[in-house]
């Protein structure tokens, strides 16, 4: 293994584990760049040979282990196998719209109650936004060889894919009306989710956790899993709706990683109960910043934050005002290694006093 690799993944190690403080994450990636010839569709549900993906995946794979040769900051390149947020409604049936500047997503096929109980859990091998993974995965591995990490897929839960199947509208009302019919849905998407997460980490087990953002989380870690639905609704539905899975999956995978871009602040007490909630995504929402993230999870035994998309000043505010006990992964994109090596020295050598 490359020994920066190997080093930083040692780092990153010690900080998921709260070990004895190194210094937080500084996480450099090239920005991606698209060339003619790859192909432009979602992977997933593509008619073309899944083969056709290997190159682009492979080449931004090599470009980060150029750019983290040239950085030396504290990034892990992995072969993402990322996807749009469709592939597990899209095996219920859903349909998949294209955008012509954006990822694809799923379209609702249910509208009540009644036709819950009539949807067929999926078979992963027979559908295509599912095996297709797979297929690209394997590929990957005989391109690159097979110490190379991947990226995962695109990890939703069963209730935010439950919240696609079924027309949205609906389906939040039908948390009021009709809550066993909505938790019937959830645990059916529910059940897909782990299905897709075993089977994944038996076939490659160098697969990492975290998909959003792509950082390097040890591969026996639990999920990092989307949880963007939960800011539409109170503290006591997402007790009853949501929380039982997400305890589920931490008490099965050893604890569970989590984005959310909701404006899911009054959740925060909830997410507490969750085992080993390790990482910490966080997008602002509703300009709330990311502080109040830290006010209440911040800390000894609160998950690990790990943020893109934040300017330097609030970096550095964050680094100086946070108990001495909270760890971050800060991550940032550039065009060039020189722009990277700047703000990586720069950010790296920012203390708490």
């Amino acid at each position: 293994m490359n020994t920066i690799v190997s080093r930083n993944q040692e780092f990153l190690r010690n900080i998921y584990m709260k070990g004895p403080f190194q210094g937080h994450g500084f996480y450099c990636t090239p920005n991606y760049s698209v060339k003619p010839e790859y192909p432009k569709d979602d992977y997933t549900i593509s008619d073309e040979p899944v083969t056709r993906w290997v190159t682009p995946v492979a080449d931004h794979y090599r470009k980060h282990m150029e750019f983290l040769e040239a950085v030396g900051d504290h990034s892990v390149p992995t072969a993402s196998l990322m996807t749009g947020t469709h592939i597990y409604a899209a095996a219920f049936g859903c349909k998949v719209h294209r955008f012509e500047n954006s990822n694809p997503g799923a379209l609702p096929m249910l509208s009540s109650a009644e036709e819950v109980d009539s949807l067929q859990e999926p078979d992963i091998w027979k559908s295509p936004t599912l095996y297709r993974i797979f297929e690209l995965a394997e590929a990957l591995r005989k391109e690159l060889g097979p110490e190379v990490p991947f990226a995962p897929p695109d990890m939703q839960t069963g209730f935010d894919t439950a919240a696609i199947v079924w027309n949205k509208e609906d389906f939040f009302c039908s948390m009021m009306l009709e809550p066993d019919a909505v938790k019937r849905l959830v645990a059916k998407c529910a059940r897909l989710f782990k299905k897709v997460i075993c089977e994944l980490r038996k076939e490659f087990p160098n697969m990492v956790p975290a998909h959003c953002p792509a950082t390097w989380a040890p591969p026996e870690y639990g999920p990092w899993l989307s949880n963007d639905e939960c800011g539409a609704f109170n503290e006591e539905l997402f007790q009853e709706f949501c929380l039982p899975e997400l305890i589920d999956l931490g008490e099965t995978f050893g604890g569970i990683g989590m984005h959310c871009c909701a404006a899911a602040e009054h959740q925060f007490e909830s997410f507490k109960k969750i085992p080993n909630f390790y990482a910490f995504n966080r997008y602002p929402a509703g300009g709330k910043g990311i502080e109040p993230s830290v006010e209440s999870l911040g800390g000894e035994k609160g998950p690990v934050f790990s943020l893109g998309g934040i300017d330097d000043e609030t970096i550095v505010r964050l680094i100086r005002n946070s108990p001495d006990t909270t760890r971050y992964i800060f991550h940032a994109s550039f065009d060039d290694t020189e722009k990277a090596k700047s703000w990586f020295g720069k950010m790296s050598s920012v203390k708490k006093f």
